[in-house]
């Protein structure tokens, strides 16, 4: 790991996040990227109006500001930050970043969304999870000197999770931890016996040429299933791949990844497939 990104909007969430990135860059030494995002749009920075302009350079200037000041915590001592403000806020821009600073992962706070918010909004982690390429730990809540030792890698054993799965394995390696992988069954339409179940997970283990050992649980629901597993299990961290759908495919598929980062106390971390 050389990089982190940690987004922030100065909230006391955020916060969470930068302590729990400042952990992991301390154990791990790496760098800090933290990133504010301010809610101007396009058409105002690129006004020819004069008022527009100097509108813009004084919230940035306030914005630097904050941020200098947000940073000068007694937790980031001995770590390596480096502020970045970009002008208006939108989540896919966080790829480029990721990608022209060579960043290993993005941190941010989350207080969730639920019922009609849930539905039609989302929070802003659902926006970033759904945007990411590379992984995203999603922070609910404190977190006291977050290491991750731990984690549990949850999925269906579909084809289509093969990427994610590497990806998790990678990034276990990279942070040296246990990944304990696990299989939802639920009593529903979708429901397999141990038989059927392990079937599907050695078919899917071999296209991967893993060894893995993978564990059974049996849930209500996927979504109790991953989070009940990774509470009985002590993990630091739940690991689960997301499609991120959006638009109607997200309104009426929904996403499991993020249904679980909106729902659990437990650090979450995202892998697009």
């Amino acid at each position: 790991m050389k990089k982190i990104i940690v987004l922030t909007d100065f909230s006391n969430q955020s916060e969470q996040a930068l302590k729990a990135a400042a952990d992991l860059a301390k154990k791990h030494k790496v760098e800090l990227l933290v990133v504010h995002m301010l809610e101007l749009n396009q058409a105002i920075i690129t006004s020819p109006d004069g008022m527009y302009i100097e509108q813009t350079v004084f919230l940035v200037k306030l914005a630097e500001k904050n941020l200098k000041e947000f940073l000068e915590k007694p937790y980031l001592e001995g770590v390596t930050v480096t502020p970045v403000i970009k002008h208006y806020k939108v989540f896919s821009e966080l790829n480029a970043i990721a990608k022209e600073h060579d960043a290993d992962l993005i941190v941010m706070g989350s207080n969730g969304a639920s019922g009609f918010e849930e539905m039609f909004i989302g929070s802003n982690a659902e926006k970033v999870v759904r945007n990411a390429t590379v992984p995203v730990l999603v922070i609910k809540g404190e977190v006291t000197n977050l290491s991750i030792d731990r984690f549990v890698f949850a999925c269906d054993f579909n084809d289509d999770n093969l990427p994610a799965f590497q990806k998790a394995k990678e990034f276990a390696a990279m942070l040296n931890a246990s990944m304990e992988v696990v299989f939802i069954n639920t009593p529903n339409d979708e429901f397999l016996s141990n038989r059927d179940a392990y079937q599907k997970i050695n078919k899917f283990l071999t296209k991967a040429n893993s060894a893995q050992q993978v564990e059974i649980y049996n849930d209500y629901s996927v979504e109790q299933g991953i989070i009940n597993y990774g509470k009985t299990i002590l993990a630091d961290a739940i690991a689960i791949p997301t499609h991120g759908r959006k638009g109607i495919s997200h309104m009426f598929n929904g996403s499991i990844g993020e249904d679980v980062v909106n729902h659990s106390r437990i650090p979450v971390i995202t892998f697009k497939i």
